[in-house]
């Protein structure tokens, strides 16, 4: 079962709503008022005296309007007909007011019982009727100028004014659909006449072709004209058969939607929007249910996201569980809010031979001409972003800033690489300090990359990329066991001092990170208990089964558990009591700006409220005066962290700055 077929031309409405509306209007008054005009010029009888060849012709043109062939995918969404070949053989014979009239009542016929509005039909008459009048004003100039009650004899001398005028008409009827529909859809001319282009050159071609030849066989007399019929079959199936090739080579099989090749060609050069949907649990449900559940449940996805998209939009699929949107004039806004109605559309549950399925997409959007503007590129940016999306559960527009395959980043990607194998990553420390006394009680490292022409570049340039590429687990071993090492060095001067390092959440899943975190301390001589592992409370809810079960492994084996930027992800206020975590670090964009802001300063009391009902221990980081520190020891906060008393600094720094500063009492 394909996808829905719908007629878009139907709407009015578009991008350029006026320019189209003015431009229907025009050429329909224009072409009508040409029609009326060729009909009246003479005598209007005259089309009832015609050769008994012209009315076995036109009752042909009659049975073949009510057989067109439907054609997925084309510019006309209608059908192709065999009345093009009739009304140029009339045109060749008898004059253009007979074409005129044969191919207004072609107009109509193949209209009636279709969803077709009345301006479409007034605008289809009139554009058949300009295109005609073109070719035989172009004929009528070669010579060629037969009438009604003389009909033409064809002979090699007409042959030039034959191709001409079908030449003529080819293009004149192509133009004119053709700068309707880009005035729709806010494309260019050629991006509309470029995807259908060969497709209109086989069938309207071959017709047009046919049309001497039906010219010559009512020459020979009426009682050859049904001759005409095998030779019509034939013509009729051969452009079904290029119509299949047609099909097969722009659409997808199972859907009948818009495959990628179809797509390409309809990226527009103005503004337009890409939006990439990968179907969620869909491995699951071919897994249980079975492949042909799979399909069923693809056609299903096609119909929804066809009844999300305007007139005019184009729905694909790329291949597996993977659809595209292209939303032609659509910025930023318009697109996201197309992809929240095609998620909420997916979120319904589907039916199924008798089983109710639910899934969901992963939604990424990439936007034409900012992204780019070749299918490849805005492919690329739209999966960026929609694998972004798989991460938050939320819509995501490209952020080249988050792009980890930027040439930039693939430079700095190789650059990390080498930084880690030739020791250029150094740590610094910053220390911690109790809130009531001020004593030092333990330091957090914190990774820098010293490159040679760059300079001190801080994690946040490296450290998702580092993410993304594999390379977070051999950095997390060297962050390890350099701060380890360097804590060893500090408790051997007597200094009982705890070490704080950053993890991810990929380190944390990584089978072998908790035998590697033991074997460390081992190695290093040190307790696991001064040891605390910080991570960022979103990363940590972001893969919470895996986590939590490496957590219990490192509460078992004695090392705690720091859960950093708290207060950015309230939503996992719920799931936090199940978590073995010791201690919480209040955000330091709450605890920055909490002496000059009262919303920020509750933040922050709330954060001190809930973890001492927790049982747990608080860390404000971002504590940059001593009013703030003041401030956090009367509502009961543990320790501080900032540069009110310390900023970060190398080891050989630490070490002097922590022989003066061990015993300094709080502000």
């Amino acid at each position: 079962m394909g996808a829905k077929r719908t007629d878009p031309r139907n709407e009015i409405g578009g991008p350029r709503q006026l320019a189209f509306r003015g431009y229907v209007l025009v050429a329909t008054l224009a072409g009508l008022a040409a029609l009326v005009v060729v009909l009246l010029r003479g005598d209007v009888t005259v089309l009832l005296h015609l050769d008994a060849a012209a009315y076995v012709a036109a009752g042909l043109l009659v049975v073949s309007e009510a057989r067109p062939l439907f054609v997925p995918g084309a510019r006309d969404v209608n059908g192709v007909v065999v009345s093009t070949a009739f009304v140029f053989a009339m045109l060749l014979r008898y004059d253009v007011e007979v074409a005129l009239a044969l191919q207004t009542v072609a107009v109509l016929m193949s209209h009636v019982g279709q969803d077709r509005r009345a301006w479409r039909t007034g605008f289809n008459a009139a554009q058949y009727s300009l295109s005609w009048l073109a070719a035989w004003a172009v004929m009528a100039a070669l010579g060629h100028d037969p009438s009604p009650l003389a009909p033409a004899d064809l002979g090699s001398t007409s042959l030039a004014a034959a191709v001409a005028g079908a030449v003529t008409f080819f293009v004149a009827n192509e133009l004119l659909v053709a700068v309707a529909i880009a005035l729709r859809t806010g494309t260019t001319v050629w991006q509309v006449l470029r995807p259908d282009l060969g497709f209109e050159l086989l069938t309207s071609g071959s017709l047009l072709a046919f049309g001497p030849v039906v010219a010559l066989v009512m020459q020979a007399g009426p009682g050859f004209v049904p001759l005409l019929v095998p030779a019509l079959v034939a013509v009729y199936f051969a452009v079904a058969a290029g119509a299949r090739s047609e099909r097969q080579a722009r659409s997808d099989a199972l859907t009948g939607l818009a495959n990628r090749k179809q797509l390409a060609d309809r990226v527009p050069s103005g503004q337009a929007a890409l939006v990439l949907l990968d179907l969620d649990l869909f491995k699951q449900v071919n897994d249980t249910l079975g492949h042909h559940v799979g399909d069923q449940l693809l056609v299903a996805v096609a119909q929804r996201l066809l009844s999300c998209v305007r007139p005019g939009d184009l729905v694909a699929r790329l291949g597996g569980d993977e659809f595209a949107l292209l939303l032609e004039g659509s910025d930023v806004d318009g697109a996201t809010a197309a992809a929240v109605r095609a998620r909420e559309s997916l979120a319904a549950p589907f039916s199924l031979g008798g089983l109710l399925v639910e899934i969901a997409a992963s939604t990424g959007i990439a936007v034409a001409p900012e992204h780019g503007t070749e299918l490849e590129d805005l492919l690329q940016r739209a999966d960026v972003a929609m694998y972004l999306s798989k991460e938050s559960g939320e819509v995501e527009v490209y952020d080249a800033s988050r792009d980890p395959n930027t040439p930039g980043r693939l430079v700095l990607l190789g650059a990390l690489r080498r930084a880690i194998e030739q020791g250029e990553l150094v740590l610094h420390y910053q220390p911690k300090a109790d809130v009531q006394t001020g004593r030092v009680v333990g330091l957090e490292a914190l990774v820098r990359w010293d490159h040679p022409q760059w300079g001190l570049v801080l994690p946040d340039a490296f450290i998702p990329l580092a993410e993304r590429s594999g390379l977070i687990t051999p950095l997390t071993s060297w962050l390890l066991d350099e701060a380890l090492a360097q804590l060893a060095l500090w408790r051997a001067e007597g200094w009982d001092l705890c070490m704080a390092v950053n993890i991810t959440v990929k380190d944390l899943c990584t089978d072998t990170f908790v035998p590697q975190v033991a074997s460390c301390l081992e190695r290093h001589g040190l307790s696991s208990q001064v040891l605390q592992l910080e991570l960022t409370e979103g990363s940590l809810f972001a893969d919470s089964l895996r986590a939590k079960a490496a957590l219990k492994r490192l509460r078992d084996l004695g090392v705690s558990l720091s859960l950093d930027d708290f207060g950015t992800g309230w939503s996992s206020l719920t799931q936090l009591r199940h978590l073995p975590v010791s201690e919480l670090k209040v955000d330091r964009g709450f605890v920055r700006r909490m002496a000059q802001d009262t919303r920020d300063h509750a933040i922050v009391t709330s954060v001190v409220d809930l973890a001492r009902g927790l049982g747990m221990r608080v860390v404000a980081e971002g504590v940059e005066d001593d009013r703030t520190w003041r401030l956090l020891a009367g509502m009961g906060c543990d320790r501080v962290q900032g540069w009110a008393l310390s900023p970060a600094r190398p080891a050989d720094e630490m070490t002097g700055w922590l022989a003066e500063r061990m015993e300094v009492a709080a502000p």
